[in-house]
């Protein structure tokens, strides 16, 4: 695995963020059509036009539910990577986070290596870095390969 850093941290999983959006998206289209025609063609068959809607409400179902699964996910990793960056914190500087720090910040300075850790909070807090402008501090990066 090539080694992390600013330019390559963000990860796409193939299967996730190319083949599943891929098949959610033609899926929506095709059962989108397959309703409107149901709609306009007007044949009297009611059985075809349940089961087109059924077919256009699950479609939707299933995007919001890869939707909200990517971003649970993301939730609960957020939380662990803040009590772990407060963690560290308390372990360096003897003292807990900025509390100007906002989660999206904390979640960016978990790049940084021990010996910026501290001064990079400080700054991030004081100045409100934002986590691109954090991340692209960081001198010294230190990689994060569980995020997915």
């Amino acid at each position: 695995m090539q080694p992390q850093n600013f330019s390559n941290h963000a990860r796409l999983v193939t299967g996730y963020h190319k083949v599943l959006t891929a098949i959610i998206g033609v899926t929506l289209i095709l059962a989108f059509y397959n309703l409107g025609y149901n709609l306009t063609a007007n044949y009297g068959n009611t059985q075809l036009l349940i089961n087109a809607i059924l077919f256009a409400l699950l479609s939707v179902a299933l995007l919001v539910t890869a939707f909200y699964a990517r971003a649970f996910a993301l939730k609960a990793q957020d939380r662990v990577i803040i009590l772990e960056e407060s963690e560290r914190h308390q372990r360096l500087a003897n003292a807990p986070l900025p509390t100007q720090l906002k989660p999206s910040q904390i979640i960016a300075l978990r790049f940084a290596s021990d010996s910026e850790f501290v001064q990079l909070c400080q700054k991030a807090a004081q100045e409100g870095l934002k986590s691109k402008q954090i991340k692209a501090a960081i001198q010294h990066w230190k990689a994060d390969y569980y995020r997915v």
